[in-house]
This record gives structure tokens, sequence and C-alpha cells, in this order.
């Protein structure tokens, strides 16, 4: 028991810098590609912009999913198959 729960804040600890990374790399590439339609085509900024906003938040998400499930397995766990097979036949 004592190593699964090393195991798990592990893996707590690697997936939320692993997903904070990925989302930061992919909005500073968004950042830099709608900079770079701009400078082309500044009179179509407006819906560059609102088209990489959109996009930013898109991918902020991901990150606050990858946050929200890493905070779920800390504080309840990765649960055994029994319990999942328990959970599933309930709902048969």
């Amino acid at each position: 028991m004592h190593a699964e729960v090393v195991a798990l804040i592990l893996a707590i600890g690697f997936g939320v810098p692993i997903a904070v990374i990925g989302g930061a790399l992919g909005q500073g590439k968004a950042a830099c590609s709608a900079l770079e339609g701009i400078a082309r085509q500044p009179e179509a900024a407006g819906k560059i912009q609102t088209a990489m906003i959109i996009g930013l938040a898109l991918i902020e998400s991901l990150v606050i999913y990858a946050l929200l499930i890493s905070l779920i397995l800390l504080f309840m766990g990765v649960p055994s198959a029994e319990k999942l097979m328990e959970a599933v036949s309930k709902f048969k």
C-alpha cells in the first residue's frame, strides 16, 4: 500500500508539470502564429485576435482538467479493479 501511495504522488507530481509545460508551449505557439498573421494582414487583426483568445482559453482548460484529475487522484486515490467492477455492475 505504501508503494502505491508513493507512485500515485509521483504520477501527480510529474503529470501536472507536463500538462503545464504542454499548455505553455501551445499558448506560445498560438500567440506567435497570431502575431505573424496580424503582421502579414493588419486588417484581419480583430478576427485573428478573437480566434487566438478562443484557442488560448481551450488550451488553458486542458491544463485545468489535468489539475482537477490530479487532485481527484490525490484525494480519492485510484480505485481497485474490484471496486470499479462493483460500481459498473450497479448500473446494469
